[in-house]
């Protein structure tokens, strides 16, 4: 059965400011009720999280079921993932060429996924890494490559929702406005 979750990563916030991000958006979610102040043990992969709160239904897109578990917040660099499985293709920031990563039974291309995993180590490391498009041959920065149902998301700040219903676009986009105004992406998956 597994553990489902849902990511809101903000794709601007840097390595500085990310701590100070983190707290304005909690204190935003707490305040308007999505989730509560209080810590509980409530999340997987961490000893603490933020239970749902009593206005949580204001975030999804539809209410019939209520989260079972809560909210941790992720500071710092990452590679958030999908978790189970993996992306079919990626997509050139440049041409919007698509890198087809699996194959229509779902095997590995592996001369296609090398220079991305090669880069996703290297931006884990340091923070930039780049992948030539085969389609363009320009050097396109990892972060900026799109991903098949935005299975990765590179960034320094990320708001991971345990068990809750699917959010809503209108509850990201109040997010991304709680967050200066950021962009974010919502990287979903199964544990």
């Amino acid at each position: 059965m597994g553990s489902h979750f849902q990511t809101v990563v903000d794709l601007d916030a840097t390595a500085a400011d990310a701590p100070a991000l983190a707290a304005a958006g909690l204190d935003w979610l707490v305040g308007e009720g999505i989730v509560r102040a209080e810590l509980t043990p409530c999340v997987l992969g961490a000893p603490l999280g933020h239970p749902p709160g009593p206005s949580w239904s204001a975030a999804v897109a539809d209410a019939d079921w209520e989260p079972t578990d809560g909210l941790k917040t992720e500071t710092g660099r990452t590679v958030f993932h999908g978790g189970q499985g993996e992306p079919r293709f990626a997509v050139c920031p440049h041409c919007a060429g698509r890198v087809d990563l699996v194959t229509d039974e779902w095997d590995t291309v592996e001369e296609a996924w090398e220079p991305f995993e090669e880069a996703i180590d290297a931006w884990h490391a340091a923070g930039a890494a780049a992948v030539t498009c085969p389609d363009c041959g320009r050097a396109g920065d990892l972060a900026a490559w799109g991903w098949d149902a935005d299975y990765y998301a590179f960034g320094y700040l990320g708001f991971e929702f345990w068990d809750w219903p699917e959010f809503s676009p209108a509850f990201l986009e109040r997010f991304a406005r709680a967050l200066g105004g950021h962009r974010v992406v919502l990287v979903a998956g199964k544990l």
